[in-house]
């Protein structure tokens, strides 16, 4: 039988999840001897639809036996969705749920479903985060990812929930990366009302985009002021053992989430659907954790 060939799409290669995600799925790939095809979107949806089309209308010899993919919209592109099933390629959609996932795995003979981290639990236990370190209240900086992606609303809506009524949010958005983080919060410092801001905390839905946010302050002229701000907790999410966990351990965050990648489970699902006929879940969830642990996290001095 010919070798199994996946593509999977990312949205970016200047993230490091991104990067995580994009390791996983190479080290599945060896692991059920599959062809594994990386590409990124460049946080350019139609970018990200123009290439995934462009796979499933490929000469039938050189299409992907099925499609994994991250989506960098609002949408998890649900005509592209179709024509691969119709084409009788697999689609697993990660981090993202689509409601077009039931009606094509009714429809369709290909695999068909998602496998996402649990977005509203990760806000929650950013929230909890908050609160343990900030027990009497307080103002956090929070750096949320791009205003149409289904994960950032989800990880928002997460820490409002968990977040005690004495901690205030200020929203500034940012796209998944260190350098729009920094835009973002230095365009904020401008403003004469962050001047009179007295801020607490900072959180970033991500990592890179707390590393981004600490740069941003790192430019500030005055000492006292760019002390004062460098002074704060930090939090980010992604917790990857080479970053996020290293830059926990450094003190460059204070804390993290730490959120399996989830590539390589889809390529197994996929495997196992294809080679095995083994039908799989329509949604997998995977587990995130807070790095360190919320019993060790301790309020700020």
């Amino acid at each position: 039988m010919p070798k199994l060939k996946f593509l999977v799409s990312l949205t970016t290669n200047d993230n490091d999840y991104q990067l995580e995600q994009a390791r996983a799925a190479e080290t599945a790939g060896k692991k059920f001897n599959v062809d594994v095809q990386i590409i990124y979107a460049d946080n350019d949806a139609i970018n990200q639809s123009t290439q995934i089309l462009k796979a499933v209308q490929a000469a039938p010899e050189d299409r992907p036996n099925a499609i994994i993919f991250e989506p960098v919209g609002g949408t998890a592109l649900p005509q592209v969705a179709r024509a691969a099933v119709n084409a009788g390629i697999g689609w697993a959609v990660l981090n993202r749920d689509a409601n077009y996932i039931s009606e094509l795995r009714k429809t369709g003979t290909a695999p068909v479903f998602s496998v996402s981290s649990d977005h509203v639990e990760i806000g929650r236990i950013q929230g909890r985060q908050c609160a343990a370190l900030l027990p009497t209240g307080g103002t956090v900086l929070y750096i949320q990812g791009p205003s149409e992606n289904s994960a950032a609303k989800e990880r928002t809506l997460g820490m409002q929930e968990a977040k005690p009524a004495n901690i205030h949010l200020i929203m500034l958005k940012g796209q998944w990366t260190e350098e729009s983080s920094q835009r973002s919060v230095r365009s904020w410092l401008k403003l004469t009302t962050s001047q009179k801001t007295s801020v607490d905390l900072i959180a970033a839905q991500d990592d890179s985009m707390a590393v981004g946010a600490r740069k941003a302050f790192q430019e500030l002229q005055s000492e006292v002021e760019r002390e004062r701000w460098l002074e704060c907790p930090f939090l980010g999410c992604d917790g990857l053992p080479n970053t996020g966990q290293a830059w926990v351990r450094s003190g460059l965050l204070t804390a993290t989430i730490f959120i399996p990648p989830n590539t390589g489970q889809a390529i197994e699902l996929l495997y196992n659907a294809l080679q095995n006929g083994k039908v799989p879940a329509e949604r997998a969830l995977t587990s995130a954790v807070s790095v360190p642990p919320l019993e060790t996290l301790r309020p700020r001095k």
